[in-house]
């Protein structure tokens, strides 16, 4: 037999095994993150028919090289393109993550740790990050819930949506900010009401509610004072409704403060509100009371009544004149008892006798009345004017004419807030540089049962942002919360809304109330022989002693260079010119091989016809 016969045979073979290597790269040319695969030859063996010598000097004759004859070919390495990259497949998927760099995925199919440059991922039922097409846990490290950062440490599997991640808790608000600009000329700022702000905040249970503030024009140039007229909860209805308890005993706004201004009250067509106990239910309700003066031309007389919400008279009672009316006969409407059957309530008649300023009694001129009188009649000026009088230095000046009071010098629960008048800056508030703090009580009494409010926590609330200045006539203020830096701003309970994973693995969820949280970090593995992995089937490795180990802890990708893409994949590396032009090669060489046989046979039937 022939030697060539047996090199041909070997050259089949080689070339058979090159043609599976190109057919399995070209079968998963659309394999997510395939690395494509090559086959080198290498000669077999050879037999030496004579060996090499060297030169003779004595001799003179010179040396000889070695006589070889080739027996074939065999498969020398089978190598994998592992370190080349394929190209990246948009697939908008946020679970979908694409490796850039030398890393792999590091993948648990619960008894040992694989890995892939498969980013193909999706979050299981029990909320694990898992593979699409195995079902192995994505590894990775941990939050500490002591620092909120990710501790790298030994690998485990990636529990992404477990319950305690699905929500974000409610948190209080703590700071509040007023901005804009006051503009003096306002009609709102300058009305009874003042200019309406509302200013929405949270408690620590995640319940929305509205403060309802005003601010008002004072009687000096470049001065305000802001008052929280009531607080509101997300339905709208006041919450002294529901702790059945005036709102100044929940929540103040800055303090008790003394402030100058002058603000006409007509007392011919008033509403106010006065607490009685409704004994039905053994609490503090308020109840609107209308009062009324009518003049009766015919006798010079006035009458005043005070009817309540449903029509019913309270009382009322003739007076000889209008001063008389409302400063000798006095009627005290702080003293009102209990409503009876039919509705109506017993009202306690109190005299009252200020002193006039002058002498005699003229009806054209108005009348004041000293503070003194003033302090000591409070309930009959509440009653009669509906004004919230309490200590400090004022005077009340009532016109006969016209039936106007002026109030000069009024004490309100919120803050004096001052500007300065060349610049439109702010300077304070009650004295403070920043701004007024709404004040929450502890608790309160009513009934007898004390009641807390722990859920709530006082707010401060930032002014600087506030600015005097012509706006033509319209002020424009909003009220905003949290910090100027937006903290403490609160919010309610936040259900997830989405998941991200960043250029360094760390997955991020993200909440409707704004908020967001680090839930772990997807680690990656690096070898330093990555071609020494062996392939398991599945787009999965198992590392070797020729490709190092993994030492289950694994890196940051961004330690050496690498990073990752989420909503995207790593395509197969599979160059399909360079596998068609390998496929032309392998044939030539496959039949230039098969020659060899049929011609070794040639040469074997010439060699058995020299026989015949």
């Amino acid at each position: 037999m022939m030697r060539s016969l047996f090199s041909g045979v070997s050259g089949l073979k080689v070339h058979q095994t090159k043609m599976d290597v190109i057919g399995n790269n070209i079968a998963n040319v659309n394999t997510t993150s395939y690395k494509s695969m090559s086959i080198n030859f290498s000669e077999l063996m050879y037999q030496t028919s004579a060996a090499a010598s060297g030169p003779n000097a004595t001799t003179g004759t010179a040396g000889k090289n070695p006589k070889q004859i080739g027996l074939g070919v065999v498969s020398g390495a089978i190598s994998t393109a592992i370190t080349q990259s394929g190209s990246a497949q948009t697939t908008n998927n946020p679970f979908d993550v694409r490796i850039t760099g030398d890393a792999f995925f590091v993948v648990s199919n619960g008894s040992e740790n694989l890995m892939t440059r498969d980013g193909s991922f999706f979050v299981d039922a029990a909320g694990n990050l898992a593979m699409t097409s195995t079902g192995f846990n994505v590894m990775g490290w941990q939050v500490d819930e002591e620092t909120g950062k990710v501790k790298q440490d030994t690998v485990t599997a990636l529990r992404i949506m477990s319950q305690e991640n699905m929500t974000y808790d409610a948190e209080y608000t703590t700071n509040g900010n007023i901005s804009g600009i006051v503009d003096k000329k306002d009609t709102d700022i300058n009305s009874p009401s003042g200019k309406t702000i509302n200013f929405q905040f949270f408690d620590n249970l995640g319940y929305s509610y509205t403060a309802k503030l005003s601010l008002h024009k004072a009687a000096n140039d470049g001065e305000f004072y802001l008052e929280m007229d009531d607080i509101l909860d997300s339905d709208g209805k006041s919450i002294s409704e529901y702790y059945k308890v005036p709102v100044s005993e929940i929540a103040k706004l800055g303090a008790a403060t003394d402030v100058t201004t002058e603000e006409a009250y007509n007392p011919l067509t008033d509403t106010f509100k006065i607490t009685v106990l409704d004994t039905a239910t053994n609490t503090n309700v308020e109840r609107p009371v209308t009062r009324t003066v009518n003049y009766n031309q015919a006798d010079g007389t006035y009458k005043i009544s005070f009817t309540d919400d449903k029509g019913a008279i309270i009382t009322e009672a003739t007076h000889p004149g209008y001063l008389a009316a409302i400063g000798n006969a006095g009627v005290d409407v702080g003293a009102l008892g209990a409503a009876g059957a039919d509705g109506t309530y017993t009202v306690q008649m109190t005299s009252f006798a200020p002193a006039p300023t002058g002498t005699g009694a003229d009806a054209t001129a108005p009348r004041e009345l000293d503070t003194t009188t003033i302090q000591n009649n409070l309930a009959v000026l509440q009653a009669i004017f509906g004004d919230s009088i309490d200590q400090g230095t004022r005077t009340a000046t009532v016109d006969p004419l016209t039936g106007a009071l002026t109030v000069t010098g009024k004490n309100v629960q919120g803050g004096l807030i001052r500007f300065n008048t060349d610049t439109g800056a702010f300077i304070s508030a009650n004295g403070n540089p920043t701004g007024l703090t709404i004040d929450f009580a502890d608790s309160f009494t009513n009934n007898n049962v004390i009641t807390s409010l722990r859920n709530f926590h006082d707010i401060q609330m930032d002014l600087t942002r506030m600015k005097s200045s012509d706006n033509g006539g319209s002020a424009a203020l909003s009220a905003d919360s949290g910090d100027l830096q937006g903290l403490g701003a609160g919010r309610k309970l936040g259900e997830m809304s989405g998941i991200t994973i960043s250029d360094n693995g760390e997955i991020w969820a993200a909440y409707d109330n704004g908020m967001s949280r680090l839930l772990g970090q997807i680690a990656v593995a690096e070898f330093a022989n990555a071609s020494g992995l062996e392939k398991v089937g599945d787009n999965l490795y198992r590392p070797t002693l020729n490709s190092g180990d993994f030492d289950g802890i694994g890196v940051d990708i961004k330690v050496n260079g690498g990073s990752m893409n989420s909503g995207q994949l790593e395509m197969s590396n599979v160059d399909l010119s360079t596998e068609f032009t390998e496929m032309i090669t392998t044939q030539r060489g496959f039949q230039a091989n098969s020659r060899i046989i049929t011609t070794s046979d040639s040469l074997l039937e010439e060699l058995v016809n020299l026989k015949r």
